[in-house]
């Protein structure tokens, strides 16, 4: 299978000697070094012009990983010592740089996608795409017989059709690119959005002295980040080792009302399932709060019902209340694109994810709804299926030359 030496066709194509991987955030990251651990050679495509794309262009400044470190770390290289429990956004970026570095992984940056098809015919994937550097659009395809879609769950910001948005005054933008409430001080923000973003955005916007105001349209499960100072997430997984999910659950919900006292009461309503059942069965992930719901207590930030339209200067609610806004934050999430590109494969569901398993050589990596916590794992079961194909069609090849 990988029995060809990777060769330039000038202007048009390119033979891979081993896998494509499409995307250098960290579950193509961690892809590509536990392959190279197991001496498989890879090319890794990358839209953008850094790695971790996501994390160093659209994310706001204050961000920390949300689990203890521990439990974000990829393959191969722990976090440094002198690392807080949970870093922030510039010390994870220098930890992905400086992992790409050890593993010497250097991507093909600024070559999009635009198509990804498996030819039956050749027994091969045919990856075509764009170079976006410079004023000179340069094409380029593909060809290998292993692709690893690595693009993961959030390369898309979501922007719902909300009537009368396009009319609304002020400021529209989504989550992807609110860096700072700096520039909002004393302004009427509206975040719409109530998961950990829309919470983080809304305690950054009250840091500023802003007036933020959060939409709760649904039911959502706050947890405090940690327990008597030990993590919830770490904590529910060693309860997990031992008691049934849904008594872990109970258990977690009664140390938070403890802590946090009747989130219900302020606006917030739990769902009828507990937050590790609902992850589990809807991929829904619960908030870990740092001190967003103290200042919803307060009143600092204000929690809104649904939104029925918006108009030239403020926002109707669907209980029929008006707020005039100067600005909207759009904390609506984000969502795959592999649809968009990965032509043919009945793998994928139209959102985007992995429905069943893969075959032809296709792979994905990071698409488990457990964030980071999931990326190493999929990374290390996929280098061992290549690595063990590999070695067995090499084995194969010294054979043939052998009787030759």
């Amino acid at each position: 299978m990988f029995s060809f030496h990777e060769e330039n066709v000038p202007g048009r194509c390119v033979w891979v000697n081993g896998p494509v991987i499409v995307g250098a955030g960290p579950s193509g990251l961690a892809v590509s070094a536990c392959l190279r651990e197991q001496g498989v050679p890879f090319v890794v495509i990358e839209r953008e012009d850094c790695i971790a794309s996501l994390w160093q262009k659209r994310t706001y400044n204050r961000l920390k990983l949300h689990l203890p470190k521990k439990f974000c770390q990829l393959p191969n290289l722990p976090f440094p010592d002198e690392y807080p429990e949970y870093p922030n956004k510039k010390q994870f970026i220098t930890y992905l740089e400086n992992y790409a570095s050890k593993f010497d992984i250097k991507p093909r940056f600024n070559e999009c996608v635009q198509s990804a098809k498996y030819d039956e015919k050749c027994s091969i994937w045919r990856v075509k795409t764009i170079s976006t550097m410079g004023s000179i659009r340069t094409e380029t395809e593909y060809m290998c017989q292993m692709l690893v879609v690595a693009t993961g769950e959030n390369a898309e910001g979501v922007v719902p059709n909300i009537e009368g948005l396009q009319e609304f005054s002020g400021e529209v933008i989504h989550a992807k690119d609110y860096k700072s409430g700096e520039k909002y001080t004393g302004k009427k923000v509206l975040v719409v959005g109530c998961g950990n973003s829309g919470m983080e955005l809304s305690l950054d916007l009250s840091n500023h002295n802003a007036k933020p105001s959060m939409v709760v349209r649904s039911s959502v499960h706050v947890l405090p980040r940690e327990i008597f100072g030990k993590s919830t997430f770490d904590l529910a997984v060693m309860m997990m080792k031992w008691l049934p999910l849904w008594l872990v659950d109970n258990i977690l919900l009664i140390l938070t009302w403890l802590i946090l006292g009747n989130t219900q009461k302020y606006g917030i309503k739990r769902p009828s399932l507990g937050p590790l059942q609902l992850k589990n069965k809807h991929g829904k992930t619960p908030v870990l709060d740092i001190g967003a719901f103290e200042r919803i207590r307060s009143g600092d930030i204000k929690v809104v019902p649904g939104i029925k339209r918006f108009h030239r200067n403020s926002v109707e609610f669907i209980n029929g209340d008006f707020q005039e806004l100067d600005s909207v934050v759009l904390a609506t999430g984000y969502c795959s694109n592999v649809p968009y590109w990965l032509q043919g494969s009945q793998l994928f569901d139209q959102n985007g994810f992995p429905k069943s398993q893969m075959s032809n050589g296709l792979y994905a990596a990071g698409f488990t709804r457990r964030g980071l916590a999931g990326v190493s794992a999929d990374a290390i079961k996929i280098a061992q299926d290549i690595g063990s194909v590999w070695k067995q069609e090499l084995n194969q090849i010294k054979k043939e030359v052998s009787y030759s």
